[in-house]
């Protein structure tokens, strides 16, 4: 039986956790917990130590130093990880397997899984059951992949890089479906290279460098370390001219050709009239306070100064 709400307050838990490779240190006096029925967004740079932080608390790796808990118990006992689902950035799984057939194959693990309809159908890959896992399109199989992560009904959901390679219409129904699980009572680490993403699903970040916890908090908490807005628009100025401005901290051309100004709170009024002043075409105008992406850059920045 899983030592959870009873015995244990956290389902998964790194407590002052040290591994290094060689003289490396990867993950540095590290604290780490998923409470119930919550999603934490763990964010760094490339490098900061979140894959192995993962892998210690999935029991892939062992620490040097500290502990490692999972639903209370160690993660290489058999029963703490039959009450999680993995979602991993890359999987090999058997091309050759139809996807109802490796929803089965992996079912056979959990005690009381989905039936492969009900997989399928909380996933929206029905019309993918029949097909073989090999013939599938990248974003395909991304969804396969998820579905095979919750087929157990788990109840601490890892999930790496989930998103990548879905066009923007999965990406969104994934959103939902994750968010469904969490309503349901599901616990789900999530790590995300998407600053959006993090900011749409999760009830607390933890930002890491260099193997250690340099920000934690609610979104709230972590936009709290800026105090900025962002204003949004479509321009015919020069983006080299825009960033000399008084106020200005940064600029950025989305992919759409829509500037996004970043600017420090007590400037934005300013260099909001500025722009209408200067630019009469300007159009589809928004101001919003700095959001998840100002926040990190932050974060990161100083740390590394």
């Amino acid at each position: 039986m899983l030592a959870t709400s009873e015995s244990r307050r956290f389902l998964g838990e790194l407590e002052n956790v040290y591994k290094s490779y060689g003289d490396k240190a990867a993950v540095d006096g590290l604290d780490l917990n998923v409470g119930p029925g919550e999603l934490l967004a763990l964010l760094g740079p490339n490098g900061a130590g979140k894959t192995t932080a993962i892998a210690m608390m999935l029991g892939l790796q062992e620490p040097d130093a500290g502990s490692v808990r999972l639903f209370g118990l160690s993660p290489s006992n058999i029963e703490a990880r039959r009450g999680i689902g993995l979602m991993l950035q890359e999987e090999e799984l058997a091309s050759e397997l139809k996807v109802r057939e490796l929803i089965d194959s992996v079912s056979s693990y959990y005690a009381d899984p989905y039936t492969p309809e009900e997989v399928m159908k909380l996933t929206n890959t029905t019309e993918l059951g029949n097909r073989r896992y090999g013939k599938l399109s990248g974003g395909q199989k991304r969804l396969v992949q998820f579905a095979l992560a919750i087929c157990g009904r788990p109840k601490l959901l890892f999930l790496d890089e989930p998103t990548t390679g879905l066009d923007i219409s999965a990406r969104e129904t994934l959103w939902k479906t994750i968010r469904d699980f969490v309503a349901r009572g599901t616990s789900v680490l999530l790590t995300t290279h998407y600053l959006e993403e993090a900011e749409a699903l999760a009830d607390r970040v933890v930002v890491v460098v260099g193997g250690r916890s340099v920000a934690s908090g609610t979104l709230e908490h972590i936009r709290g370390f800026v105090n900025r807005k962002r204003i949004s628009c479509r321009t015919t100025l020069d983006i080299a001219q825009i960033k000399s401005w008084p106020g200005v901290v940064d600029t950025e051309l989305d992919d759409s050709g829509r500037l996004h100004v970043t600017v420090d709170a007590a400037e934005s009024e300013a260099v909001a009239r500025r722009l209408f002043v200067t630019d009469q075409k300007i159009s589809e105008v928004e101001i919003h306070r700095a959001g998840l992406n100002e926040a990190f850059r932050k974060i990161t920045q100083e740390v590394a100064q």
